[in-house]
């Protein structure tokens, strides 16, 4: 069996495993299952209250980007992934990475009918603020290609055409926009402020660091089994791609903090950007563009989707549902 394709009839049989790396990622997202409402929000509550205005835009504008970014990144996959995949195994994780997904806008949806938000603002801050309907526009770019009649999968352009739409969603949207959010997100739980919403963040993070480990992984498998897509000029494509994804991501960051906060502005924010952006293209085997420093070092085990995974394991054992043990596979630097 190879990944890519045209599923038939025929792709349903897990067994023998192909794919296990795909398989284990699905165990661990089971046992890291949670539920929103099992964090109560009452003393992040009386938090909000006191913060500044700026430190209220931040939150406010976080989640005007995540609730709908979340349902963005589900339907990336619907359309744009699941279809193409012929392993039964990937589509088991997926289909889970799917639940993830809805959990997690569940997750801001809750934030949001806890604070003293007004909803109809937040709803629609992503389809008027710039920034953030650029970063929109970016991914269905690539998603729209996807879902066009005349797009043939088992052709050299159809697998680069795929390869480009994981890129921008799972290494640019969840790989870099978002643990830039989660990095804001988290800082106020550095200074003793929204504890409990960290922790929900945290609980987002662990999951998306197997959404991003599983990416990686599908793009190294998917670029061994078709050789002819190592080019040079396809390889400065996927990382021009992601540079712009950066640069998105840094005017958007702009809005966040137009005045900046306690330790917190739009440069610091945008260098701990372009130092993941610089980890995701290491990831895929490429060499780094940006060399920047780790502003937030307190952040340096999240940045490393490979030890993250150990990390939450070993931290937060007491969430996981089921007690099975788990392997991974190291991928090799295909675009090296």
């Amino acid at each position: 069996m190879t990944l890519i394709g045209k599923p038939s009839p025929t792709d349903m049989n897990l067994h023998p495993l192909n794919y296990k790396w795909a398989y284990d990622l699905y165990n661990q997202a089971v046992r890291n299952t949670w539920f929103p409402h099992e964090i109560a929000l009452k003393e992040d509550l009386d938090d909000f209250e006191k913060m500044t205005d700026d430190e209220k835009h931040a939150i406010k504008f976080l989640m005007a980007f995540f609730n709908p970014a979340e349902l963005i990144v589900n339907r990336s996959i619907a359309l744009g992934i699941y279809p193409y995949l012929k392993s039964p195994e990937c589509h088991l994780y997926l289909a889970k990475i799917m639940w993830e997904e809805a959990n997690h806008c569940v997750a801001f949806e809750y934030v949001l009918e806890t604070f003293p938000f007004d909803k109809e603002t937040i709803f629609n801050t992503h389809l008027e603020v710039s920034s953030m309907v650029a970063k929109e526009a970016y991914i269905n770019k690539y998603l729209s290609r996807m879902t066009e009649v005349r797009l043939d999968i088992s052709t050299v352009d159809g697998k680069k055409d795929f390869i480009r739409n994981l890129v921008a969603t799972n290494i640019v949207m969840e790989g870099v926009w978002f643990y830039s959010g989660f990095m804001v997100a988290l800082s106020f739980r550095q200074r003793n402020q929204l504890r409990n919403f960290g922790s929900m963040i945290n609980w987002v993070l662990r999951d998306e660091s197997l959404h991003l480990k599983f990416g990686i992984n599908l793009i190294h498998n998917i670029l061994e089994e078709n050789m002819e897509l190592l080019t040079e000029e396809f390889a400065t494509e996927i990382r021009n791609i992601i540079i712009e994804g950066v640069d998105l991501e840094v005017a958007y960051n702009k809005d966040l903090f137009p005045n900046g906060i306690l330790g917190l502005n739009a440069d610091y924010v945008n260098q701990y950007v372009q130092y993941v952006a610089d980890r995701r293209l290491a990831e895929l085997g490429m060499p780094k563009h940006y060399n920047a420093t780790n502003p937030a070092k307190w952040m340096s085990t999240a940045t490393d989707v490979f030890e993250l995974v150990n990390f939450f394991e070993s931290q937060n054992t007491s969430y996981e549902v089921d007690g099975h043990a788990s392997t991974k596979k190291e991928t090799s630097n295909v675009f090296s």
